[in-house]
């Protein structure tokens, strides 16, 4: 603030408190007028004794203890003339006591006394409600071109947008839509519910709105999307109220109108993690994270800044992401300790810097290739990156005595498909054998499906496409994925890593299985156009290595509940760590040969239920990847 302004705040203020303290002299008189008016008897209104001197000095402290100038004459408000009226309770009792030892309330009508909180409040709590409606009547003045707005919902959060929009000014509210029968004809700020929610296209010609607003933040999926076919009926543009554990998270401001976004759409329940446990597992810890630019990895490191770390260590091998992280994380979290590290978290040495530099008391594994399609073609990298990479990050944890590594899988590690699927489930294998070694180190696995807006993944695609103007393409009409939004994955990655037991794997709790069609209709919609009308929707037919649908366990995987409802834990199968060790070796000398039909084959001898695609040469169309007959008709399953 520069000295000017505040020269103004403090004059403001002097103003406020002058007003305040000739309101309690004036109802201090006014009261022994008025009652010595009564017996037809004079009170000199002019007199000042000590016993007014203490009135003022008393009912001014108590006006500053409570508070009464911290709040603005222009957001006066209800719960503002409640204080005045304690205010004006306590500094009576003040006055009374202070008077009874001066003078045992000598002259002063018990009357007086009685009366003098409610004059009093009366005369301070009028001007400021005055004040506060002809700011707003200028506001509407002014604004006579403010855009109409039609509000769905008349419950709490549409009677504080009404508030809040009108407090704009660039926004005038002309009506609530509500299915709620006892609401029907009734009036929040004077704003009139005008019918139910079916009822807007017609409610937002006859009022002339030009704009809709969804003031409904607890919906469910199926409840949010009949509502936002209602709002697509009418041809405007909607927006909708942020969720409260939206703005909690940092996603949203208070007040903040935003689009509706797909993951609103996709009937995901809000998580809510024990964050007790995860402050007192993190609480003062260094955490390192591999992948730390990445999708998961970028947010991991923000829920573990937010919920107690002390120390990140950030290893990532993207130059450009290692520095976008960097500088979120110094912005959103000044007092954090924060040392990064750019290199390979396969090699060793680099890995080996990062521990010592850390010192870290747990390790998110978050590194890894993930593009089912471009891995088919490429058995090394994913074998060096997905499995070598994860053996090497996890003996240095074991050997550097990290209490805690976790390992980021994925729901494609269940019965493997894909090259993918297959090194991710070898790297579970990896873990759950280092684990049965002898070592203080906790070995954690955490399986997930698809996150939304991760990088590289379908939704960015279907906004591009969108964008584009069309088409959105499809793989299959019937195919199937599981979603989480990366906030909610990464909450309960945390939670699984405070809770979990040696060597365990944990699935996520990813709800239903969402449609991938479904999903690009309604991102189609959500742009404000029709699918098949405006925006094509193409079926291309599976990529190498997709399946239909995923599934979270193997058939023979019994799996039971956790203390989360949300995380449950992975039966532990038949495992020969031997044979694990030794196929990492292989792979080791495999890799360096860049000799991909050993990397197939010990990947088919340690996983027999993962059988490879037939890949074609480099010089076939465009080093295009033909699926393998008899696995595309098992991937259906």
């Amino acid at each position: 603030m520069n000295p000017g302004s505040k020269t103004a705040a403090t004059l403001t203020r002097l103003a406020v408190v002058t007003h305040d303290l000739a309101m309690v002299y004036i109802c201090w008189q006014l009261m022994h007028v008025l009652r010595y008016a009564s017996r037809h008897e004079a009170w000199p209104l002019l007199s000042f004794s000590p016993s007014i001197a203490w009135v003022f000095a008393a009912q001014a402290i108590v006006f500053w203890q409570v508070g009464l100038y911290r709040g603005l004459w222009r957001f006066a408000s209800v719960p503002d003339l409640w204080n005045i009226f304690k205010a004006s309770v306590v500094g009576l009792v003040v006055i009374v006591v202070g008077l009874a030892v001066y003078n045992r309330l000598d002259s002063v009508p018990r009357t007086v006394l009685v009366v003098y909180p409610f004059a009093l409040t009366v005369l301070l709590g009028m001007p400021r409600l005055l004040y506060r409606v002809w700011k707003d009547h200028n506001v509407r003045q002014r604004n006579l071109a403010a855009r109409r707005v039609l509000i769905l919902g008349a419950g709490q959060a549409g009677e504080s947008l009404v508030r809040d929009l009108r407090r704009s000014g660039a926004f005038e509210p002309v009506g609530f839509l509500d299915d709620s029968l006892r609401l029907r004809g009734s009036r929040l700020h004077g704003v009139p519910v005008l019918g139910r929610l079916e009822d807007a296209p017609t409610v937002a010609r006859e009022t002339a709105a030009g704009m809709l607003v969804i003031a409904m933040p607890s919906l469910d999926a199926a409840a949010m999307q009949r509502v936002m076919a209602i709002c697509e009926r009418t041809g405007l543009p909607f927006r909708m109220v942020p969720r409260l554990s939206d703005v909690l998270e940092g996603q949203a401001l208070p007040g903040e109108l935003k689009e509706v976004a797909i993951e609103d759409l996709l009937g995901r329940k809000p998580v809510t993690p024990d964050w007790k446990l995860i402050r007192g597992w993190l609480g003062g810890r260094t955490v390192m994270v591999t992948g730390a630019g990445g999708s998961i990895g970028s947010e991991l490191c923000r829920q573990c800044a937010r919920h107690g770390a002390r120390r990140l260590v950030l290893l990532e091998i993207n130059e450009l992401a290692l520095i976008t992280i960097h500088g979120d994380l110094r912005r959103a979290f000044p007092d954090l300790e924060i040392e990064a590290v750019l290199g390979d978290c396969g090699d060793p040495a680099v890995t080996a810097h990062a521990l010592r530099l850390g010192q870290p008391d747990a390790v998110f594994h978050a590194a890894a290739y993930k593009q089912v399609p471009l891995l088919e073609a490429q058995m090394r990298e994913a074998v060096r990156n997905n499995i070598l990479a994860t053996d090497t990050v996890a003996r240095l944890c074991r050997e550097n005595g990290v209490g805690t590594f976790v390992f980021i899988s994925t729901d494609k590690a269940v019965d493997p498909a894909n090259v993918l699927g297959a090194t991710k489930r070898f790297a579970e294998m990896i873990a759950q054998s280092l684990d049965e070694e002898d070592g203080g180190t906790r070995f954690v696995t955490v399986r997930f499906g698809n996150v939304l807006d991760s990088a590289g993944s379908v939704v960015p695609l279907f906004r591009e496409q969108i964008r584009k103007g069309g088409p959105v393409t499809v793989t299959d009409p019937e195919v199937t994925r599981y979603f989480m939004t990366i906030p909610e994955a990464c909450q309960l990655i945390v939670q699984a890593a405070a809770s979990g037991s040696h060597g365990a794997i944990y699935t996520l709790d990813m709800g239903e299985p969402v449609p991938i069609r479904l999903l690009a209709e309604q991102m189609i919609r959500l742009a404000g156009k029709q699918p098949g009308r405006d925006i094509a929707i193409v079926y291309t037919g599976l990529r190498p290595g997709e399946k239909l649908h995923e599934t979270l366990f193997y058939a023979d995987e019994h799996y039971r509940p956790t203390s989360h409802s949300k995380i449950l834990e992975a039966g532990k199968r038949e495992l020969s760590a031997d044979r694990v060790i030794a196929g990492v070796g292989r792979m080791r000398e495999a890799v360096a040969r860049y000799d991909e039909a050993t990397l197939r084959q010990v990947l088919c001898e340690v996983i027999p239920e993962f059988v490879p695609a037939e890949v074609a040469s480099p010089a076939d169309a465009g080093a295009t990847v033909v699926p393998f007959p008899a696995r595309e008709a098992r991937s259906t399953r």
